[in-house]
Order: structure tokens, then sequence, then C-alpha cells
């Protein structure tokens, strides 16, 4: 399923199977999880460097062909994440900041992604899975969450955690934080009542309205809706001390607020990607906190539908597209023509 134009919907592309080159793998994708940052490119809103363009970086599947000088196998199981390949060599590589990494590539964006049967991979940037995690509920693992446990930690060590946005990733990280013990907030769409019932379900403590003051002061706010104007609430509801992370990769402009709002030490930061080092992380994380993803289930030909309901908000949880038999456990959202 490709982009053939920004704005358009995808196109059903025929394509002969993929090769390895040296250092890469073909997988046979299972299942590609449908993130935000695909409608970001599908949209326009980051302009990919060539089209057509196969999107789609949270993929999972087993490698069918490894190129030379691979030492995966056939049959391996893999997850292919967003850093599709760092350079290794300039000064953030070399100080285990491959995220920043200026000659970096991603995956659904500078090379084709998993909206197919078939994708290729650098070898070295494909992550192990932990074996008890079904293949629709660990692809939004490697990009929902792995952004949401990048978010938290440079969040530092917040006891009152608010989550700006109750989606894909917020979700996940809603779990990983209550398993370490963190009291988690969660901020919606005003009148989302049945977004907040599910954040209260996953163990958030409180569930309101993006623009109301929680209960208590929050030591860190994360906030994942691509949403400048969250900034200013988000800053009102975070003690003196404490941080706001930005953890999309585009979000609209942030208005201009008082310095008063900013002050007292309050930080504000944004996150960029992610290293391989945080996938390995997480994914442990993830197996010992029992962490998982509530995946809502297309085939592959159904991409368009599942990226128009997540840009009108139709499902909790995280849309995966499914590839090659993997099982559908329940109907996708919108699926009776809700």
């Amino acid at each position: 399923m490709a982009l053939h134009s920004p704005g358009e919907a995808l196109v059903a592309d025929q394509r002969p199977d993929p090769a390895a080159g040296p250092g890469q793998v073909v997988v046979a994708v299972k299942a590609c999880g449908v993130c935000r940052t695909d409608l970001h490119v599908v949209d326009g809103e980051l302009a990919a460097p060539a089209l057509p363009l196969v999107v789609g970086h949270q993929i999972v599947g087993t490698v069918v062909q490894p190129g030379p000088g691979v030492q995966l196998q056939p049959g391996a199981r893999v997850g292919v994440p967003w850093l599709a390949w760092a350079c290794g060599e300039c000064e953030y590589c070399r100080s285990g900041r491959e995220n920043l990494c200026p000659r970096a590539r991603f995956t659904g964006l500078d090379v084709d992604g998993g909206y197919a049967e078939r994708a290729v991979a650098a070898a070295d940037f494909c992550l192990p899975l932990p074996e008890d995690i079904p293949d629709t509920e660990a692809a939004p693992l490697l990009c929902a969450g792995l952004i949401g446990h990048r978010a938290l930690r440079r969040a530092g060590d917040p006891r009152r955690l608010g989550l700006y946005g109750f989606g894909a990733s917020a979700h996940l990280v809603c779990q990983a934080a209550r398993f370490e013990g963190r009291e988690v907030y969660a901020f919606t769409r005003a009148g989302d009542s049945r977004t907040q019932a599910f954040a209260l379900e996953l163990g958030a403590v409180w569930a309101g309205d993006a623009e109301a003051a929680p209960p208590e002061p929050l030591d860190a706010a994360i906030i994942f809706a691509p949403v400048g104007a969250l900034v200013r609430p988000a800053l009102r509801a975070v003690r003196p001390g404490g941080t706001v992370v930005c953890a999309g990769i585009h979000m609209s402009d942030i208005p201009s607020f008082p310095y008063a709002e900013l002050w007292g030490e309050r930080t504000l930061c944004s996150v960029a990607n992610l290293t391989r080092a945080d996938g390995r992380e997480f994914l442990a994380l993830a197996a010992r906190a029992h962490v998982r993803a509530h995946p809502v289930p297309y085939p592959l030909e159904r991409a368009n539908d599942a990226l128009n309901d997540l840009r009108a908000g139709r499902y909790d949880g995280a849309g995966v597209l499914v590839v090659e038999g993997e099982s559908r456990r329940g109907e996708p959202a919108g699926a009776n023509g809700a």
C-alpha cells in the first residue's frame, strides 16, 4: 500500500519481491502498526524524499532472506523500528545518541516500510522480540512504545505523571509507569468519556479534559497529541521544577505564553526518534511488566481505513495492519460503518 501523492489515499501496488543487499535482510511482514507519524507522512506534514513510498515503521515479521555478512538466519522473528540506519561515525552516534544522527534514515520515510508483504531492513537495526508477545501486540511497541518510553525517561523520575492525548503511545506508557509505581493522570479531548474510561481501566488515577487542572500538581507531563496549544495547560499543571516533554515528531505551532508559566525552573523539551538501546531496554521492560498493546486489527488492503479511523479518533489502543494470514482478533473499529 504505497503513497504516490501527499494528501491522497494509498494505492495497492504490485511489485517484485525485494532482494537483500550486504548487511540487509528481507522480512516477511506479519503485522505493522499504524502510527500517527504515518499520518504526518501521508498528509505531507513530513515530506518524503521520494515517491512512491511504502509507509509504516512498526514492523513485526520473520527473516526470509539474509544478505551477505548477516548473522540472522531465515525464520528469525524481528521487529523493524523507525530508525532504519545511522552512520555510527558522527559525534551523536559515538556518544550514544544515534537518534540525532544527521545522516540517519527512517523506516517508512526515507526507505520503504511495512505496509507491504515484504520489507527490506538493515540487519543491525532489527530488534529481537519477546517470544510471548503476539505479532499484533508487539507491533505497536516498536514506535508507540519506544517513543513513549524515551519520553518517560526524559521526564526524569516523576511520581505524578500527566499524559496529554491517550492513544497508542500513552496507553503503553501508562502501563509501564504504573509498573514503576507512578501515578498517572490522563488528559483527553473535552468530553471524550470513552477514552477517559479506557485510561482508568489501564490504571490511571484520574482522567479528564486536556484544559482541566489535575487534582494534584504533576511532577512531569508528556504531550503525545500533536497540538502545540497543549503546552500551556501542561506547564500550568506541573509543579515548580517539573518537566513537560513534547513526544511527537510533528506538532502544530506553540502559542506564545507568559514567562510566568515557565518560571519556577520548569523544563520544556522534546523527544526525537529513538536508539537501538531504547528498543532493547523497553522491550525487556515490556516483558517484565506485561505491557500489552490493545491492537485494533485491519487487513493490509484496508490501510486507508485504518489511517482514517486513527485521524478521526474512532478507536482506543493501536491500529495494526495484519499481513500474511496473521489471525484477526475482533473486528476493527469502523467495520460496521461507525
